[in-house]
């Protein structure tokens, strides 16, 4: 029987959606649709229920799935074990991260392992913190690194370090000069706001109501999906805004804006986040392994 069809099949009955199979693997829908078909004839069985635009495995599927599972992990435990006799390191990694981190934080890490692993290739995928543990835990990814706390108990969190939030203003502010502002000072002023499903965003409204207040009390006059897009709104007096202090050193340096701290400190962690699998590639063991020693090396 071809790998590659069982493959497919897999990543379709994991996702239960051909469209979602086909992104992940990198193939056209039709082309996902056939591989299963001809999985199909070769168990002279449908492995699948279609109806009303929705699938479901057929009890033949949830066979076919269940050994499907067991192959995969075995596959993964004969590599790992070749690869620690032969010292191997190779193949290819799916990464997701939230927009901070890719931008601030991982460029540097995987720049590093890299060097040391340069038969390794690392595909990165950018979403806010909602859609990484998404990808997650439809296993669309190997590893996610996000910016929120993350509540499904099924996936392994690893902490990576603590962030720190401030609020930013334009130089020429009336808040430029404080030391520091309790959080409900936002109140008073526009607010320029990540976008709904982003860490910061959620940080951000969870010291809001600890502080007594709730979304509905800000004064928002922009939604923007970046930390960049938020910088510049904030340099052009559009509003205040709360951002990781990892983010402005480049701002603070030119001058153009000023970070102002919160009287309660607003931290949030930068994780890891993964499957609890038993058997993994050995590259992804080295860069989980290696990202840990990073995170202490720069706290």
């Amino acid at each position: 029987m071809a790998d590659r069809r069982l493959q497919v099949f897999h990543t379709v009955a994991r996702l239960l959606s051909f469209t979602k199979a086909a992104e992940s693997l990198h193939m056209t829908q039709p082309a996902v649709t056939f591989q299963v078909r001809q999985l199909e004839e070769y168990f002279n069985t449908r492995l699948f229920d279609r109806t009303h635009n929705r699938i479901s495995l057929t009890e033949a599927g949830e066979r076919v799935y269940g050994y499907a599972d067991k192959i995969f992990a075995l596959y993964a435990e004969m590599e790992n074990s070749v690869r620690d006799l032969t010292g191997e390191v190779s193949g290819v990694l799916l990464l997701g991260a939230s927009t901070t981190i890719a931008e601030y934080m991982l460029p540097a890490l995987l720049g590093d392992f890299k060097a040391k692993y340069p038969e390794v290739s690392i595909r990165l995928q950018v979403a806010n913190t909602d859609g990484i543990v998404s990808m997650v835990e439809n296993n669309t990814i190997d590893l996610g690194v996000v910016e929120a706390p993350v509540s499904n108990k099924n996936l392994v969190v690893e902490n990576c370090r603590m962030d720190r939030m401030v609020l930013i203003v334009p130089p020429g502010h009336k808040l430029a000069k404080k030391k520091s502002v309790p959080i409900t000072e936002l109140l008073k002023h526009p607010y320029i706001c990540r976008e709904e499903g982003s860490g910061t965003r959620e940080v951000m409204l969870e010291a809001m109501n600890m502080a007594g207040a709730t979304p509905q009390d800000l004064n928002i006059v922009m939604e923007l999906g970046s930390p960049e897009a938020v910088k510049g709104a904030v340099e052009a007096g559009m509003g205040l805004s709360i951002l990781s202090r990892a983010t402005i050193d480049k701002e603070l340096k030119l001058g153009s804006l000023v970070a102002v701290e919160l009287d309660q400190p607003v931290e949030r962690p930068f994780s890891f986040v993964h499957q609890k699998q038993k058997f993994r590639l050995r590259a992804m063991e080295k860069l989980l392994d290696f990202a840990r020693h990073y995170c202490k090396e720069h706290p």
